[in-house]
């Protein structure tokens, strides 16, 4: 297949619009800007925003070059420009860029050391490979290693995992095998337990520094404090690969600053012509702010939703997901999950042909199916989100409700944490697939309605992570199939029967 070209219109100042054409996308957000750097002549710095067309065409930071549309609106932002907007000037807060942008890669590259320390190991390399003689560091070499490799790591993670400071370690001895460790069965695992107190350490110099990420865990019980939480409980640190979990404030801003922009955010919310460009630049900024709430305040579900009255429109959920994660949610999940789709409704349709509980729960779900006059992409992706949990053998009846408007006044979800509630004027089977409209529902209250069943769920998924919610605890295997499999969030261990579908998804026959 031929590289498709890439049609861009680059807003280079407020009244100046240029046009550009690449045979193919680039490598990188930095090769891009270089491009523009040189097609426009422009000698300052500058990020990147595009129209992103599932906002509406609102604005959003490009910082991952495969959210680059074929046609697309970029707009060149200097950093300290303002921006204005209604018909009263309002001067807009600075562009806010995220203080992690990339999550752990897949191959892990040793960064460069000090030039003293890649001058020894460059002699040490060489001698390695005529004598097999291992490379002696001083203290200060050494120092110099684990700082570095340190920072390395904390720029994707603060609280990196086992397997993960054992994946930096054998890359360095393999990048520089004079390090290999003789006494070692792996060759680096000296290396690995040095890199986990470096870790602990680096952490220490950035709480002290004031990072709120690693902040919030210190201060436990010591001996001068013994009445304090012990130091392993209560450790809040990302749990389902959150790349920016607890954010500092943006510089120059403080709680008070952004508390008066909350308040804004709050007014314009409330107006019946949003402006939703507006909210979304208001709702970057105080990111920060909102996280220390859920995190560190611990603030009750309808307390954020009071006051952060924004988080219970759609779009402002999905761009809330991308500040958490720097996932495009719709974007990846829907492409995932289309792409997965014939896969999984033929497995679906193999088990729903057997005997069993859960087997005679996917074939009504598929003959109800198999019954619908037109089955579009939207019915296709919500029987495969209702047989998901069936097939794992999990029971929705807790998360997804029926209410018929005709034969009550009031829904039953007074005891629903976190679900779906389908909203219909009659209780025939095929409501789930083509409901009048659908409910998220938080905590007996309906947040927000959708007009999909997969729109709805995907929210519901979002809001698990903008809100710093639990999965509900009987959909684990569901949700973690739908983190871990299909968006690839944190592909840590699996559970059973998620491993086996994952397996059985991608089985070759």
């Amino acid at each position: 297949m031929e590289p498709q070209n890439f049609f861009l219109h680059v807003h280079t100042s407020t009244d100046i619009v240029r046009k550009m054409t690449l045979s193919s996308r680039p490598a990188s957000v930095e090769d891009l800007k270089r491009n523009i750097k040189e097609k426009f002549n422009l000698n300052f710095d500058f990020i990147l925003s595009y129209q992103d067309p599932d906002f509406d065409g609102q604005l959003c930071s490009l910082l991952d070059i495969e959210e680059l549309p074929q046609k697309a609106v970029l707009k060149v932002v200097r950093s300290e420009s303002v921006a204005s907007s209604s018909d009263d000037t309002v001067i807009l807060p600075h562009e806010v860029i995220p203080e992690r942008t990339e999550k752990w890669p897949d191959v892990f590259t040793v960064p460069t050391f000090s030039f003293e320390v890649e001058l020894v190991l460059a002699d040490g390399n060489a001698a390695y490979e005529t004598t097999r003689k291992t490379c002696r560091l001083t203290r200060g070499q050494k120092h110099n290693i684990l700082e570095t490799l340190a920072a390395k790591m904390h720029s994707f993670k603060a609280y990196p995992k086992d397997k993960e400071v054992s994946m930096v370690a054998e890359a360095l001895v393999n990048k520089h095998p004079c390090l290999r460790e003789p006494g070692s069965q792996t060759g680096w695992y000296g290396w690995k337990n040095s890199l986990k107190f470096k870790m602990g350490s680096y952490r220490t110099k950035l709480s002290r520094a004031g990072s709120h990420e690693v902040a919030v865990n210190s201060g436990k019980r010591s001996k001068n404090n013994p009445q304090r939480d012990a130091p392993h409980t209560n450790i809040k640190r990302p749990k389902r690969a959150e790349i920016n979990f607890l954010p500092n404030f943006p510089r120059g801003e403080d709680a008070a600053s952004l508390e008066q922009l909350r308040l804004r955010i709050v007014d314009e919310a409330k107006m019946s012509d949003t402006n939703l460009v507006l909210i979304t630049k208001l709702m970057d900024t105080t990111f920060a702010l909102r996280r220390k709430e859920i995190i560190c305040n611990e603030l009750p579900v309808h307390g954020i939703l009071e006051r952060w009255a924004a988080l219970k429109i759609e779009s402002q959920i999905c761009a809330e997901f991308h500040r958490v994660t720097n996932v495009n949610l719709k974007n990846r999940f829907f492409a995932q999950l289309d792409q997965h789709a014939p896969r999984l409704q033929s497995l679906f349709r193999r088990k729903a042909s057997r005997t069993g509980k859960m087997s005679e729960v996917l074939d009504q779900l598929f003959r109800t199916y198999d019954l619908q006059d037109q089955c579009d992409v939207h019915v296709r992706r919500a029987v495969i989100l209702r047989a998901l949990p069936a097939y794992v053998h999990e029971s929705d009846a807790s998360f997804l409700k029926t209410w018929d408007v005709l034969q009550s006044d009031e829904p039953d979800i007074d005891d629903v944490p976190l679900g779906l509630l389908l909203i219909n004027e009659n209780s025939a089977d095929a409501s789930f697939f083509c409901p009048k409209r659908i409910g998220v529902v938080l905590e007996g209250n309906i947040v927000i309605e959708s007009s999909t069943p997969a729109d709805a769920f995907i929210i519901v998924f979002a809001l698990t992570y903008t809100l710093h919610l639990n999965y509900p605890k009987e959909l684990l295997n569901t949700f973690d199939f739908i983190q871990k499999v299909l968006m690839g969030l944190e592909d840590g261990k699996l559970r059973p029967r998620v491993l086996s579908l994952k397996n059985d998804l991608l089985a070759v026959e």
